[in-house]
This record gives C-alpha cells, sequence and structure tokens, in this order.
C-alpha cells in the first residue's frame, strides 16, 4: 500500500492499533476493505496507511482535514456496525488515538531508468 497523499499540515491522524483473536477471518477482510472504500467517500477524508504482522499488532493511519471529520466518521451507521462486529469477534483488544499533525516531511529514492 503506497504512502498517504496528505496535504500540508495541520491535518489530523486517527491511530488504530489492534491485536486480533485467533480464527478471526469471518468476514474481516471484506469488512476492512469495504469501510476503507466508505471512509475515502467522507468529507474530510484525507488518506490511509495500514501495516499488519502475521503474529503481531496491526496498526492503521487514517488522516482527515478536522476533528468534526473524524466526529462524524465514527457515527456512520455502517462504520458503528464495523465497529461492534470487531468487538464480538474479530479484536482481542485495540487502541485508538487522535493526534494533530503539525509537521510532515519525508524521503523517497528515486528509482533509475
Amino acid at each position: 500500500m503506497p504512502f498517504a497523499k496528505t496535504p500540508p499540515p495541520p491535518y489530523y491522524a486517527v491511530i488504530f492499533t489492534s491485536t486480533r483473536t485467533e480464527g478471526d477471518d469471518e468476514g474481516y477482510g471484506k469488512m476492512a476493505e469495504a469501510m476503507a472504500e466508505l471512509a475515502a467517500r467522507q468529507p474530510g477524508y484525507l488518506g490511509i496507511e495500514s501495516a499488519r504482522g502475521p503474529d503481531g499488532p496491526g496498526i492503521t493511519v487514517s488522516y482527515w482535514q478536522d476533528e468534526a471529520a473524524i466526529k462524524n466518521w465514527k457515527q456512520v451507521a455502517a462504520h458503528l456496525t464495523a465497529q461492534k462486529m470487531g468487538r464480538d469477534k474479530w479484536y482481542e483488544a485495540y487502541t485508538t488515538r487522535v493526534a494533530k499533525v503539525e509537521r510532515a516531511y519525508g524521503f523517497e529514492r528515486k528509482q533509475d531508468d
């Protein structure tokens, strides 16, 4: 997955760190994909990055224009359903953190032709 193309700061990041339950594949992949697609259609959405180790925690960071956009996303009916299913069957534990991004910089190696 490529890095999210975010605008110049300030903007917000929602950092979702999770540990999945064993045998948790009952629709998880499809739901995660559907939530990423639905989030991308929400006002104020800027992008997403996600990684999960084979046996370790997963981290998904979604980027948002402002706190109002984050609060609105949290209340979308399909997202509320996904949250409940996560607590009921897919996650052993999770933590959500919301942070204001005040600086952003990076590096990208240019490929030789």
